[in-house]
Parts: C-alpha cells; structure tokens; sequence
C-alpha cells in the first residue's frame, strides 16, 4: 500500500507529519496525521489514537489540540484519523451531523452508505497495519481517546477489543448512542431500524452485556450545551458503577464542548495513557 507524505513539520524535537493513502475499507483516499516525538534509532514507541468528533478532520486537533509537548515528553506516538470517508462520489447529508463528517465509527449496512462508511474497520484494522509498517510504533502498547463522537468510538472500540488498548479515555464522549438524537439518527442511517445491531457501537450497552475496560478516564465539562440531550455523562457512570468497572469521570466546571477544553486537559490524558503504556 502506498503511502504519501502530504507536509512533515519538525515540533518539539519530533515529527508532525500529514499522510494520505486509498482506503481498502472506505474505498476513498483517506488522510491522518501523526506526531512522532524524538527518539532513538530502532526504538519503538507506544502509539496513541485520537478519534475527532463531528464535523472534524485529522486537522482539528493537529492545529488545536496541543498535544505534542506532552507526547514528546512522554515519548508517544500519536494518530490523528479522519471522521469519515471523502470524495465527490460518497454520499452525504445536507446536515452535519449525518454523512461526511459524521462517520460515527460504524461499518454501516444500509445504502447507499455501506460502500464507504466502514469507518470501524478502517480504525480498528486497516489503520493499525498502516501505522505499524511505516511508523516507529509498538503495535503491543496502544492506547485510544477521542472527543465526542470520537470518544464514543474510543469507547466503543476499546470494549470491543479487549486486551488491544492498554488504555482509554474521552472528553465529552456521547455514551449512548441508543438513547440520543445524534445517535439515534446515525445509528437509524448507518445500520437500520433494529435497535438490537445497535449495542455494539453504543459504550453503556457494551457495559450491560458485559465487556469491560480495566479503567477509563474520562473528562466533561459542566457548561457544554450538549450535555443533557446529547452526551448524557451520567448513564456512563451508572453503567460502570452497576457493573463495579473502575472509572475516573470528572465533570469539570465552567467548560464548555470545544477544543479550548480539550486542549485544557490533553496533558492530563497523554500523561494518564503514558502510566499504562510503559515498557
């Protein structure tokens, strides 16, 4: 597989690099950007992936996440993918939070969606052999975070790999799929109306039937005006106090959705994830 170099910029001492590859999963090119710190020669690193929330590219966080001090101080290599997939041809909603854009890290069945948006795969397989033949990465010491809708497929995706990440965490995740507008629309697009194929992209479903993280952080703040309708913060600690699954969840006062919290706490996490991605 081919993999070009879009832009290479040195940060930190490290590699801030943008890259763009043909998809096998989505069918489309597909960019992501990685943050590769100093390091010696021959030494792998563990790796960690962000997953961004609706509308966002591989862009947002790379240009507002302020991830890479902390990364180069740890010594961690991070993967910044796209949303969903791109081009003229894959199909689209005139909303935002439906089609390009809002890929909600589904493999979706129903048209004339399934062709593309196999955004689950693409992060859960394809993505990983990319970054583990052509990156310094220890493929055995990954961790996975996202914000929003990406944090609830950093969540989804962890519980439904167990063993894979060592570690996970989100900012503003939406927990539940299953009961939020957002959700419920991309869920009822994407996979269809049998509510049953939904649990296992939907984190607290996951809980109920019995998957589990060794710990989870996760970061929301108090002024976000998504949180009552659509991220629902507070099924996530239901689901994981009913079932006794550790859990550090911080509601944090005065933040709102944006990336001026996510940046707030990147350190935070990147610190939280470096513990559990040691040697």
């Amino acid at each position: 597989m081919s993999l070009e170099t879009v832009s290479e910029n040195r940060s930190f001492g490290g590699t801030q690099g943008v890259y763009r590859h043909v998809s096998v999963a989505t069918g489309t090119e597909m960019a992501f950007a990685v943050f590769v710190p100093e390091h010696a020669a021959g030494a792998k690193l563990p790796v960690l992936f962000y997953l961004s929330g609706l509308t966002c590219t591989h862009a947002n966080v790379m240009e507002k996440g302020e991830y890479r001090r902390a990364c180069a101080e740890h010594g961690i290599i991070l993967v910044a993918p796209d949303t969903s997939p791109r081009g003229e041809d894959v199909p689209d909603d005139e909303n935002y939070d439906f089609g390009k854009g809002a890929g909600f890290y589904v493999d979706a069945t129903e048209e004339p969606w399934a062709k593309n948006y196999r955004m689950r795969s693409y992060i859960e397989q394809e993505l990983p052999d990319i970054i583990a033949r052509n990156f310094p990465a220890d493929m055995d010491r990954q961790g996975i975070f996202g914000h929003s809708m990406g944090g609830h497929g950093a969540l989804t995706i962890s519980l439904r790999n167990p063993g894979r990440y060592r570690s996970t965490s989100a900012f503003a995740p939406i927990v539940s799929p299953l009961n939020c507008p957002w959700g419920e629309k991309a869920l009822t697009g994407y996979i269809g109306q049998d509510r049953a194929k939904w649990r296992e992209y939907d984190a607290c479903a996951l809980i109920e039937d019995g998957a589990r993280l060794p710990d989870l952080l996760v970061d929301q703040g108090l002024a976000d005006n998504f949180l009552e309708e659509q991220l629902k913060t507070h099924l996530l600690d239901e689901a994981c106090r009913n079932v006794d699954m550790p859990a550090t969840i911080r509601m944090q006062e005065g933040y709102d959705h944006s990336y001026y919290f996510i940046s707030t706490f990147m350190a935070d996490h990147i610190a939280w994830h470096a513990e559990r991605l040691k040697s």
